[in-house]
């Protein structure tokens, strides 16, 4: 299993901006952003007891948590996805879904996932059982996405982060969402085995320190 390096600043708008205009000079644009940015909806996974929501809080040293996702609201293209942090570096792992299969997930229809022939969606399969894991909420957030191929660099930019509350409806295009309270905008710089220094000095920022920010805790704060 290989992991990321990965770092977590908290910024403002002014920040962003800054940024913004660093970025575009020495990385390249995501080709499957749009504009420059995407939009993200995930739906993530938890149990009766907040296992995933709590690992995090408490920032228990490995652990993982399920989600499943799609981009620009396509639903034709839909993967499930499992983070995992060991000593604070990450993987993810990532199988593609139908919408068919999504729904039935979501419907509680499990049979058909232990003979899908996808590890991870039989992993999943096992832990809804064994876990009581289910779908919890709801995360909507547009990213603005950079590329650098030495060191397999990705830089984003994550704002308007929103929360689907208990809302579960994940193929919904008319799924209400509202913002995830006071939100900040979040960058993200994820690597290999090496960070560029022209990077890393581009995303220094005065008074800004690394923090475990995590879209889905901050989508639970209403419950």
């Amino acid at each position: 299993m290989d992991f990321r390096h990965e770092w977590k600043h908290e910024i403002n708008y002014a920040d962003l901006l800054v940024l913004r205009q660093r970025l575009k000079a020495v990385m390249q644009p995501d080709p499957h952003a749009v504009g420059g940015s995407y939009f993200i909806r995930s739906l993530y996974f938890d149990n009766l007891s907040d296992k995933a929501l709590r690992e995090k809080i408490d920032g228990v040293n490995c652990r993982e948590k399920f989600r499943i996702r799609y981009y620009n609201h396509d639903t034709s293209l839909i993967h499930l996805e499992k983070k995992s942090k060991w000593n604070g570096l990450g993987n993810k792992r990532s199988a593609a879904l139908t919408a068919q299969e999504a729904q039935a997930i979501i419907d509680g229809d499990l049979d058909w996932m232990l003979q899908s022939g996808r590890p991870l969606i039989q992993e999943l399969y096992s832990k809804m059982l064994s876990q009581g894991l289910r779908p919890k909420t709801i995360v909507d957030y547009t990213r603005e996405p950079f590329v650098h191929p030495p060191g397999n660099v990705r830089v984003t930019l994550d704002y308007d982060i929103r929360t689907g509350l208990n809302c579960t409806d994940f193929l919904n295009p008319d799924c209400v969402t509202i913002p995830a309270g006071s939100a900040p905008i979040i960058l993200e710089v994820k690597w290999d085995e090496f960070l560029p220094s022209v990077i890393r000095d581009i995303v220094q920022l005065d008074g800004r320190r690394t923090a475990a920010f995590s879209k889905y805790a901050v989508c639970r704060i209403y419950g």
